[in-house]
């Protein structure tokens, strides 16, 4: 036992008298050049180009607006007298002017003077009213600017037929003289009496349709 002790002990003071080689460094590799090419891989983004099936969407027209024609209607206060082919066919009233009493209304012209021809005018007219016998005809002159107007005068009654028609030709020289003025209208009323020579019913007051005139118009 002392033996392997000794022993241990001569090895180890051989060791620790035993100088230490110094450590070298690593020596780095050297990397060769190699003959082989460094591919160098780059991604780049290129913007689509539009699809063939994309089309452009339509240019919007605006739709053309049709032009707005407003019809402008001006009402006579009196209204006019039909205006027939014939120069000598009678001239109908307005249906109007009668008020649903008298119809059928026509004038033979729509002037007459005093001392030219025309000389007189002719009117006619129809009821349905069996409870009207006669019509007075009532007239009046009014000048132009209808500065002097005359009164209403009953002029007298109109023929009957029996049937409901009635006619009176009125002529130039009918006008009261007083109530003659040269440039005027010859406004005029029909009136319906019953057999009693009471008011029936009686038309619209009939204005601004006849010129009465001394000489030719």
């Amino acid at each position: 036992m002392k033996k392997i002790i000794v022993l241990l002990l001569a090895v180890a003071l051989t060791a620790c008298s035993t100088p230490v080689t110094p450590t070298q460094p690593p020596v780095a590799a050297v990397v060769e050049p190699s003959a082989t090419p460094v591919v160098v891989v780059q991604t780049v983004v290129v913007e689509a180009s539009p699809a063939p099936t994309d089309v452009p969407p339509p240019t919007v027209v605006p739709p053309t607006v049709a032009p707005v024609v407003v019809t402008v209607v001006v009402e006579a206060t009196q209204p006019a007298p039909a205006v027939t082919a014939d120069g000598n066919a009678p001239i109908a009233l307005d249906v109007a002017l009668g008020k649903g009493v008298f119809t059928n209304m026509t004038m033979s012209g729509n002037a007459f003077t005093l001392r030219c021809a025309p000389r007189d005018i002719t009117f006619n007219i129809t009821t349905t009213n069996a409870d009207i016998i006669d019509v007075v005809f009532y007239y009046r002159i009014v000048d132009f600017k209808r500065l002097y107007p005359k009164e209403w005068k009953a002029f007298g009654k109109m023929v009957a037929d029996g049937s409901g028609n009635f006619t009176l030709t009125f002529t130039g020289e009918d006008v009261h003289p007083d109530w003659r003025i040269d440039g005027s209208w010859f406004e005029f009323q029909f009136v319906g009496l019953a057999k009693s020579g009471n008011v029936v019913d009686q038309s619209e007051k009939i204005e601004e349709l006849v010129k009465y005139t001394y000489d030719c118009p």
